[in-house]
């Protein structure tokens, strides 16, 4: 059952980045860039992203197990520091410069682009690299 309700969310998360365009670098990067040919079109997906989380985070922070019945594991950490700001800023950098961030990335494999392929592998290194340096401290 879990892995059908896994399923089932991959493929609705993979629909909505496909009918939102967010699989699509040039429109993610038109709507970062305000001074050029800005498409404000995705600011509606995140506003919808947001509301739906919101109501989700606030439903899971009252139950002790999810639907299916697994523990809840919800992030704890409330604090601001630099670790956090500086994630933030190489993720928004990513996401501006190649148009992409994990998930559309993943899905765009499939389109066998060389382009995207060294992006993932290129995230997949920086995720082996934050793991090997935060392992050490």
């Amino acid at each position: 059952m879990i892995a059908i309700a896994a399923l089932i969310a991959g493929l609705v998360f993979g629909l909505g980045l496909i009918l939102s365009g967010m699989g699509n670098p040039a429109k993610v990067q038109n709507f970062l860039d305000i001074f050029g040919t800005w498409d404000p079109s995705l600011g509606l997906v995140m506003g919808g992203a947001i509301a739906v989380g919101l109501v989700a985070f606030t439903w899971a922070k009252r139950r002790k197990t999810s639907a299916l019945g697994e523990p809840m594991q919800l992030p704890t950490a409330t604090v601001v520091d630099r670790k956090l700001l500086t994630g933030a800023a190489m993720f928004g950098a990513g996401w501006g410069l190649a148009g992409f961030c994990p998930g559309p990335a993943v899905m765009n494999l499939a389109t066998l682009q060389m382009e995207v392929w060294l992006f993932v592998a290129a995230m997949l290194a920086g995720m082996v690299l934050q793991h090997v340096t935060a392992k050490n401290r």
